[in-house]
């Protein structure tokens, strides 16, 4: 049976909880709020299943293919003003509908609780839209994949590197009417830290609230903010990473699941069909695409994910780039966060203390805080963020 003796070795997928064939495997919370296999020793039967699927187990190398990479946007702009980047998902996601397929991903539930499930109309797909900085619950999503997959409907899961690796793990079978879609994931913060974030808010504007959108274009692209609706879908809050408590917390890795800090799958050649992320520095590569409403990193991995590519081009404004200028110095991509190393105090003080009582203790909102805040938005506002923004990472480079 799997037995984690350190919690680095366990990435949280729940591939072994789907696979095992007495369903004696249950993932439970820590007291860090991370989820973990509980095994049921009675009922096993010593099959080695949850072994064999484990991601974090077998691993695989990061060896050379062939790739093709794109920067993509969005042609419909409410769908590329809701989405994190350049609403290349959806695009992917309203393919597949069309062909009567389903799609997964990470979404809210009622309590704002983050969970993977999956949607079968075009309606749906804003569940998914905006990043989401706390580790999904998978739950049972991996085995429903599998069963839409032998009932022959094309199936788009999307989810962290080590997710995707677990799914096809779990599955140990090629599937054509598969298609996989991981991001460049910079780590997993903690669901129970997450919680009490959303437990602060609900105190502030009360559990009237609608929505909470990590990566908002508030201010534009690239200087997205924290952003609280309410019931009535105004917007009540909005912080960047420069003042939001949450956001401060997820950039300084102080909240990190273990597996984070030793991540096995921080690789360019992965086992997904599509890799995601940003591009913020998208004058680089094309002028033309530089207009702060949000731009798609593609990195296509499969000729399933090429051919996919060709049938949405009418969908999407791209262009072509170099794989190795698309994938250069992009640090979340190869390398781990690095631990915090006040990390174990904020957790023990995660657990006894109230959700302002934490927050207020270990992001206070200082005056620096605030003339930062001042100071970016100004940046903004006056069309010189980008250019103070280069100046300053050459200013810390130097240092």
């Amino acid at each position: 049976m799997i037995d984690i003796k350190e919690k680095k070795n366990c990435c949280g997928c729940g591939g072994c909880m789907n696979v095992c064939p007495k369903h004696c495997i249950t993932m439970k919370a820590d007291n860090e709020g991370f989820l973990y296999p509980e095994i049921d020793k009675d009922a096993c039967v010593n099959c080695g299943l949850c072994e064999k699927v484990c991601p974090v187990v077998n691993c695989k190398p990061d060896i050379p293919f062939e790739q093709t990479a794109y920067l993509v946007q969005n042609k419909d702009e409410v769908v590329r003003r809701e989405s994190t980047s350049g609403g290349a998902f959806t695009t992917i996601s309203e393919y597949v509908i069309k062909q009567g397929g389903v799609i997964f991903g990470a979404a809210y539930d009622d309590k704002f609780r983050v969970h993977h499930m999956y949607v079968e109309e075009k309606t749906e797909l804003w569940r998914f839209r905006n990043s989401k900085y706390v580790q999904s619950n998978t739950e049972k999503t991996f085995s429903q994949a599998e069963k839409f997959l032998k009932e022959g409907r094309m199936v788009c899961y999307s989810g962290t590197p080590c997710q995707i690796e677990g799914l096809k793990r779990y599955l140990r079978r090629k599937y054509e009417n598969l298609i996989t879609v991981d991001i460049v994931c910079h780590a997993v913060p903690s669901p129970l830290v997450w919680n009490k974030y959303v437990e602060m808010q609900q105190e502030q504007f009360g559990t009237g609230i609608s929505n909470i959108i990590f990566r908002d274009k508030h201010y534009g692209y690239k200087y997205s903010t924290m952003t609280i609706k309410d019931k009535d879908g105004k917007e009540v809050y909005t912080y960047g990473i420069d003042t939001d408590p949450m956001l401060r917390a997820f950039f300084s890795n102080i909240c990190d699941r273990p597996s984070c800090y030793d991540c096995k799958f921080k690789k360019r050649y992965r086992v997904s069909d599509f890799t995601l992320w940003d591009c913020y520095e998208v004058d680089k590569f094309d002028k033309n695409l530089d207009d702060d409403k949000g731009t798609t990193r593609v990195l296509v991995h499969s000729e399933k994910g090429r051919e996919m590519l060709k049938k949405i081009e009418s969908d999407i404004t791209f262009a072509e780039v170099n794989p190795d200028d698309l994938t250069a110095q992009v640090k979340e991509m190869f390398y781990s966060v690095s631990s915090n190393e006040k990390r174990q105090q904020f957790f023990r003080d995660a657990n006894t203390m109230n959700s302002k009582e934490l927050f207020e203790k270990w992001f206070p909102e200082t005056a620096k805080v605030r003339i930062e805040r001042t100071a970016r938005i100004f940046c903004y506002k006056t069309g010189i963020y980008n250019i103070a923004k280069k100046v300053a990472k050459k200013v810390i480079g130097k240092r």
